[in-house]
């Protein structure tokens, strides 16, 4: 091989390297919500909660549905990882919300009004290295205070 080669395939490798490190993590797949693993603060858990996640950068379209003491609800929010504002129909609720990247975490604020309250949501998704597991801590902040909240989900195998 010569020098010239051996430069090139190290430049390629080199790059090759460089363009996985940047690779961010992919939410797609189907995930349970682990109840007794999450962290709900104030707020009452729900009795059931799964995500069907297709996450195409900086595309991602997220379908919701969770059960709970006020009976079943499922809704539809999509996002940009580019930081551009969506807005999504949570029940009666509008959404706004912009989604970007910090590092590996994904982070999406969100402003809605509800029984004339506005709320403001900051979330930040983490996938476990084994991606099996994602993490979705939330502070809540209202004109009633402010919350934490933490969801483990877990991803289902097909």
């Amino acid at each position: 091989m010569t020098r010239r080669n051996i430069f090139a395939a190290a430049m390629i490798l080199t790059l090759g390297l460089a363009a996985a490190a940047n690779a961010k993590p992919n939410y797609s797949g189907e995930w349970k919500l682990n109840v007794d693993k999450s962290d709900f603060g104030p707020i009452p858990p729900p009795e059931s909660m799964s995500m069907k996640v297709d996450h195409a950068d900086p595309k991602m379209k997220v379908a919701t549905t969770q059960n709970g003491a006020q009976g079943e609800m499922s809704y539809e929010a999509n996002y940009t990882t580019d930081g551009k504002e969506t807005s999504n129909t949570i029940g009666p609720m509008e959404a706004k919300s912009t989604a970007v990247w910090e590092g590996d975490n994904l982070v999406i604020n969100t402003k809605l009004e509800a029984n004339g309250m506005e709320f403001t949501i900051k979330s930040v998704w983490t996938l476990a290295e084994d991606g099996k597991t994602m993490t979705q801590n939330a502070h809540i902040i209202s004109s009633q205070g402010e919350a934490d909240l933490k969801y483990i989900m877990e991803k289902q195998e097909k």
